[in-house]
């Protein structure tokens, strides 16, 4: 424990000081144990509760995470290198099924839905003090938040997903608290938990979401909160089924201070219905992107959840950005009035090329996983040679190292802009790399 480091100080601010100098420069490891802080305050000659306040300033910090009896440890550093950045480099003519981007030729247009929210803000220019949220893009969000049952609840547009899972997550929770994540999961969320100063407490993923066992012992083990979503998990397709989300929900109200978080970035890509769990706690925030439908460069999702939440994340909001561009937010619902995008068909194209793939990996053994949306999760033993093979044999798929924590290997391939001729040469390609042994008996024989 601490090695050869002398911790120093008489005040609380010399003792945190001390400490986080030390992790600074690297002399103290993350998961280092601190001394209990009744041993430290006797070596330092100081009142045990000065010691128990410099400790408090570093779990505010991030510095250092508390876990009850067995005492106090420097907190695991966030990943300097992003989740996003564990990807393979492509090159020139090998087939790049790795991005998770939607098809293209399934966004629709957006000349005219951002001509006609421009004619709109050169007639009424937008002004500081003009309300945050456009009022036909709230009535049809609560319209639809409405038909899939969702409670009603306050409502607030945010850049994307992402960004309304960090300010609700800021809204409630302080460094060093416990979040529930799904593993595998989105890359970018299991980034953003321990940047906030937060802890991953993962949890399995079956085809029908989060295992209820798994989310019972991490919520009966102090996690704070919960992050699940609803459809056309990333990477791993799983969607919540009726029956698990009344599970789920049981097992939430065993736990009403839970701070639940739902992504339903699969809105208007997926033809299953939703199954929302809100409602059940006293903390709840659900949010709903636009960017898989309508384009990843609209940053733009809506946000609704209890009263409470809502107000300290649109409170922080106006000390910020202020507000997401009302322009951004009028062509958005011009582009859900229209009827831009047509579910039903997104849904059914991306379906049939995952199930397509899907099918021909099974006649050739291999197991595959993909229950919504636009990706296939494929358990591989050896990961690292299962992408390099690929990457060899002209296919580039995402290391599943990007998703995971506790999950076995895998990798992830986005089936969005597969061709029917492509389906079976991937397929086999798949096969080969997963087991490259019995592809060279095959070759062989």
């Amino acid at each position: 424990m601490l090695g050869e480091y002398r911790i120093s100080g008489r005040r609380a601010a010399e003792i945190s000081a001390s400490i986080e100098r030390a992790v600074g420069e690297g002399v103290l490891q993350p998961g280092e144990l601190l001394p209990p802080m009744r041993d430290l305050a006797e070596r330092l000659g100081v009142n045990p509760n000065t010691v128990a306040a410099a400790y408090r300033t570093l779990r505010e910090r991030g510095v250092i995470e508390t876990a009850g009896r067995r005492g106090s440890r420097v907190r695991p550093k966030p990943a300097t290198t992003a989740r996003e950045m564990i990807r393979v480099e492509v090159p020139p003519g090998v087939r790049d099924l790795s991005d998770g981007n939607p098809d293209p030729a399934l966004l629709p247009p957006l000349a005219g839905a951002f001509a006609a929210a421009a004619a709109r803000g050169d007639k009424q220019p937008v002004l500081y003090g003009d309300a945050p949220v456009d009022p036909e893009l709230e009535r049809l969000a609560r319209a639809g938040l409405h038909a899939d049952g969702v409670p009603e609840g306050p409502v607030a547009v945010t850049s994307g997903a992402l960004d309304a899972v960090e300010r609700v997550l800021a809204a409630h929770l302080r460094p060093g608290d416990a979040v529930v994540v799904e593993d595998p999961g989105w890359g970018s969320l299991l980034d953003l938990v321990p940047a906030l100063g937060l802890r991953t407490v993962p949890v399995a993923v079956d085809d029908e979401g989060p295992v209820p066992r798994d989310v019972r012992g991490a919520l009966e083990g102090g996690a704070r909160a919960l992050v699940v979503t609803d459809r056309a998990q990333n990477p791993t397709g799983a969607a919540l089924t009726a029956e698990r989300a009344e599970v789920l929900r049981a097992v939430l109200a065993d736990h009403p201070e839970t701070l639940l978080i739902e992504d339903d970035h699969g809105h208007h890509i997926v033809d299953l219905p939703l199954h929302p769990l809100a409602g059940v706690t006293h903390r709840w925030a659900f949010s709903r992107s636009a960017a898989k439908a309508y384009g990843p460069d609209l940053r733009l999702a809506v946000l609704t959840g209890d009263a409470l939440t809502l107000d300290r994340v649109r409170g922080r909001q106006r000390l910020g950005p202020g507000w997401v561009s009302l322009t951004l937010q009028r062509a958005v619902a011009r582009l859900w009035a229209d009827g831009a995008v047509d579910p039903a068909g997104v849904a059914a194209r991306y379906g049939e090329r995952r199930d397509a793939l899907a099918e021909a990996l099974r006649r050739r053994g291999v197991v595959a996983r993909g229950r919504s949306g636009m990706n296939l999760w494929v358990p591989v033993p050896d990961e690292t040679g299962a992408v390099a093979r690929l990457l060899h044999t002209g296919w580039a798929v995402a290391p599943g190292a990007r998703f995971r924590m506790n999950t076995p290997p895998g990798i992830r391939v986005t089936v969005s802009t597969l061709t029917d001729a492509e389906i079976e040469p991937l397929a086999e390609a798949i096969a080969a790399a997963v087991r490259p042994g019995e592809a060279d008996r095959r070759t062989y024989a």
